[in-house]
């Protein structure tokens, strides 16, 4: 008995700290910016960009917008879930005029079991947590876009893409940027020449356009 106390006691004392050393998807990148923030914090009424990695990459995304603020928290191959997990620390500390939205995307792709009803859901679950804590605020989102790489998707993401956009339509101060039509081709499949070689994550052509659609969109000061 004593011997199987003791091991039992050692298991204990090695699986407590593994257990306390696991984290949540991405709690590194969060853990950047926090970094990031303790050393220069990022000025307030700014327009904040959340989501998954076609913000996260675009790191010269204040360039394109130069009359504007943009605090850029794009964050790994996120899903809307964990948008919302880290609401938190990415959203509410910076007290923005304007929260733009990019994600969808990687729900999708994540599971067949994934619809583009459960995708509408986790992003009115998003919109009323923003909302309920920052009232005035300007949401805006920004279409699930259309990528070669998850071609086979383009109906789910067509489906989301417009349920989400009439949800929007009848919300004040809120925004529903079309960028999936913009990168069509005349046959209606994704551009190849705004993609990188992963066919997924676009290049300098594909943020352009990103550029001349969202632009009319970003609030002023």
């Amino acid at each position: 008995m004593n011997k199987i106390i003791k091991l039992f006691t050692l298991f204990l004392f090695y699986s407590i700290p593994a257990l306390h050393a696991q984290h949540a998807p991405f709690y590194s990148e969060i853990q950047d910016f926090k970094k990031q923030d303790s050393l220069h914090f990022p000025p307030s009424n700014a327009i904040l960009f959340v989501g998954s990695s076609s913000f996260r990459k675009w790191q010269d995304v204040q360039d394109y917008f130069p009359g504007r603020t943009i605090i850029n928290r794009g964050f790994g191959g996120s899903s809307l879930p964990d948008v919302i997990r880290y609401a938190d620390d990415i959203i509410f500390p910076y007290n923005p005029r304007q929260v733009v939205i990019y994600c969808g995307d990687n729900d999708l792709a994540a599971s067949d079991n994934v619809t583009a009803n459960i995708v509408f859901t986790r992003f009115t679950q998003l919109f009323d947590i923003i909302r309920n804590k920052m009232p005035s605020v300007s949401i805006a989102f920004v279409s699930i876009k259309p990528s070669p790489s998850r071609q086979h998707l383009m109906k789910k993401m067509d489906d989301a893409n417009m349920m989400i956009k009439e949800f929007l339509r009848n919300k004040k101060n809120a925004a529903f940027i079309d960028v999936y039509s913009a990168m069509l081709d005349a046959n209606g499949s994704p551009r190849k020449d705004i993609f990188l070689s992963d066919n997924l994550h676009m290049n300098e052509k594909g943020y352009a356009i990103w550029k001349k659609v969202m632009a009319p969109f970003l609030v002023k000061k």
